[in-house]
């Protein structure tokens, strides 16, 4: 027992010299494009503090996630006067990114957006890009971003976009197309607690324009309507998300809440909220199982134009573009991603997936998650061609097949992970 407390006293005596470490200096090692000053703003662990092991673990990981870097680690290089070096060594990627996306179905259907993406503008993790999207009609979007404009809490983004797609509309057991445009402005704020915690607030200024095109018609569904809108939104994300190149690991939690006015008596206000979860596990050594769950609600009005949307190149891989719309979703996406060949900056991974959704039709019932004419599944398979220094440079293809009532198939090819 003497022996016992002798031990229990030495440990608490080494845990206290140990906590006496300060850190003497920091040195950054390895980054090129990114500023020193830029990471040094970032990182909790400074001059003076006491070395700490859990804040160094925790600055990696808030590193790791940044656009700009691929992987990170420290070194910690102790003196004789109970202080130490920490070294933080940055491993950069490439970040002027080209995007691409295709998607087809075996109705002869086709559409591209192709873009270009800077994530690391003036060495200070500042997006900026913009793509062209062509489905039928031809449009835009420009964006701009800066998480830490003020400190390492408060950023700020802008976004423009001008899209104009070919809508199938719903209604009375019939179908119309219409040519819809979405013209708008946003700003939000970005507020960080902490590397896990994150929320944003922000206000879209937008106009909405329906035209009609082919189809069935009707007396209470207006062939040309025009509106402008005001979409609130606040969102709230928990990641505890690990990288290590191509796997990733952890649970991460996106919330959005949105409310949507008009001040057009024609015109509903109405509420979306939706909630994404993520849960990614490494399996063994080269493989990577994949999961998000997207849960979501909106104001029940019974509109062909309901917020919730069936789509190819968004939650059903393989089901066509825009092919059904909702007030509510349900939908889980499962995929084992799994390396076939690696060697030094070339990654080639093969993925198996399943997707499936149901929606909540507009002005419907809950009971309408469970009908038969909602649900539909799409298994498949697909490849990644993975470049391990550039930023998000994943090349996927996916073949989609549907296995439930009036099911398609397709290609959806594009660039980054599905999700």
């Amino acid at each position: 027992m003497k022996n016992f407390f002798i031990v229990i006293i030495f440990l608490f005596g080494v845990n206290s010299i140990s906590q006496e470490i300060r850190i003497d200096t920091i040195n950054i090692l390895g980054n090129k494009k990114t500023k020193t000053s830029f990471i040094t703003k970032l990182i909790f662990v400074k001059s003076g503090m006491v070395l700490d092991s859990v804040v160094l673990k925790e600055d990696i990981q808030r590193l790791k996630r940044l656009p700009s870097i691929s992987h990170a680690f420290f070194e910690i290089i102790y003196s004789k006067n109970k202080s130490c070096i920490v070294q933080y060594n940055i491993v950069e990627n490439l970040t002027i990114i080209p995007s691409v996306n295709i998607y087809t179905t075996n109705d002869d259907e086709f559409a591209y957006r192709i873009g270009i993406n800077e994530f690391n503008l003036f060495g200070q993790n500042i997006a900026i890009g913009g793509f062209y999207q062509n489905d039928i009609y031809s449009s835009y979007a420009i964006n701009f971003r800066v998480p830490y404009l003020f400190g390492k809490q408060f950023g700020l983004a802008l976004n423009h976009q001008n899209l104009t797609t070919q809508e199938p509309i719903y209604f009375d057991d019939t179908t119309a197309s219409y040519k819809y445009n979405n013209t708008s402005y946003e700003i939000i704020g970005l507020y960080e607690f902490n590397s896990k915690n994150k929320v944003e607030l922000g206000v879209n200024f937008f106009s909405e324009n329906y035209s009609f095109k082919s189809g069935a018609t009707s007396p209470d569904i207006p062939q040309n309507f025009e509106v402008d809108k005001i979409l609130y939104k606040t969102g709230y994300e928990y990641s505890n998300l690990d990288y290590d190149h191509q796997y990733v690991s952890g649970f991460r939690s996106t919330l959005i809440l949105q409310y949507v006015t008009s001040g057009d008596v024609r015109v509903s206000d109405f509420l979306i909220g939706y909630n994404d979860f993520y849960f990614y596990k490494r399996i063994g050594k080269k493989g990577n199982w994949a999961n998000k769950l997207r849960l979501g609600l909106s104001s029940n009005d019974k509109s062909p134009f309901a917020p919730f949307t069936v789509d190819n190149n968004v939650n059903i891989r393989g089901v066509g573009n825009e092919i059904d719309r909702g007030t509510g979703a349900i939908i889980i996406n499962t995929e084992f991603r799994y390396t076939l060949y690696e060697k030094k900056w070339f990654i080639l991974q093969s993925n198996t997936f399943i997707d499936a959704g149901t929606w909540r039709n507009p002005g419907g019932k809950f009971t309408d998650f469970t009908s038969s004419e909602n649900i539909r599944i799409y298994p498949g398979i697909g490849l990644r061609f993975i470049h391990k220094k550039i930023y998000n440079a994943i090349f996927r293809i996916d073949y989609g097949v549907g296995i439930t009532k009036n099911a398609t198939n397709g290609f959806v090819i594009g660039v980054g992970q599905y999700f």
